[in-house]
Parts: structure tokens; sequence; C-alpha cells
């Protein structure tokens, strides 16, 4: 059995019991979380939100990306989140990725060299701060007044605000 047949077992016993069909498509407690895609890390255990509470965006790193703020701006403007969260994490992946040296490789396998970055970081708690910055400087977000940034401890479980 592969691993997607395992997941569509869970799901039917998921659907069976499912009772959740009624929840609005605004966020409840009208909060946006990005994070990284990392799957030592569940963001609704960590943060203790359920279906319906908060708007979760996953990439590789948790890095604010163009995309990350085209969700945001939906988000915010037609679904009515005002917070953010971005947590990124200890022992990521794409800490000390060098982007060059990434794109380099991709393009002697697949024969093309991708158009993004991959959003590699030299420094944790610095790309925390610049993606929050990121977030505090796009003319697309209507609200900024809750814009935290935070790391997660994969060993501990705790988040850490970064200032």
């Amino acid at each position: 059995m592969t691993a997607i047949d395992e997941m569509l077992r869970n799901n039917a016993g998921y659907a069976a019991a499912f009772g959740k069909g009624e929840l609005p498509s605004a966020p409840s407690k009208r909060l946006a979380v990005v994070t990284c895609m990392d799957a030592r890390i569940v963001p609704l255990r960590a943060l203790g939100i359920e279906e319906g509470d908060a708007h979760v965006i996953r990439n590789a790193g948790g890095v604010v990306t163009d995309d990350v703020i085209r969700s945001l701006t939906v988000s915010q403007r037609k679904l009515r989140t005002i917070e953010v969260m971005v947590v990124m994490h200890t022992k990521c992946g794409m800490h000390g990725l060098a982007d060059a040296e990434f794109r380099d490789e991709v393009e002697a396998e697949a024969g093309q060299r991708p158009a993004w970055p991959s959003g590699g970081f030299p420094d944790l708690e610095q790309a925390v701060r610049e993606g929050v910055g990121k977030l505090q400087t796009s003319p697309f977000l209507p609200h900024k007044d809750q814009l935290r940034g935070f790391v997660y401890d994969v060993e501990t479980g705790r988040l850490r605000e970064v200032v």
C-alpha cells in the first residue's frame, strides 16, 4: 500500500464522522499563520487551533514570498483576517541553503533553471524579521498592527517570539 492509499483510507474514516461542513470560510480567530511545510510541525496541534479558526499558509522554510503575500492579501481583504503569525523553526532544511548552488543543481538535473529563488537563509532570526518586515511594507495588506514573528523549536515544541 502506498502512502497515498493509506491517506485515502484514513480520509474515509475521517469523512464518515465529519460534522464540520457548516463552518464559514472566514476564520473565526481572524488569524493567518505562515509556517514551514516541515513534517515535524503540525500547526493545529502546536498552536491549539481547530478547523475554522485560522488560515495556515505553508511553504519550504515558512519564507514570506510573493505567493504568501498573495494568499494573505486574499485572507485579509476577502476573508476578514487581521492578525498574522510568521513561524519559522529550528533545524530547518532551508537554513543555510545557498540559492545559487541549489538553482545550479536543479538546472543540471532538470535542464532548466528555476525562475524562483529557493528562499534559503543564513540566519534564522533575521529571516523571521525579514519576513515580518516584508509584510509590514506590503502595500497589499490592509491590517498590519498584529504582524508577529516566531521561532518554533522542533526539539521542545515551544514558540519563541522574535522581536
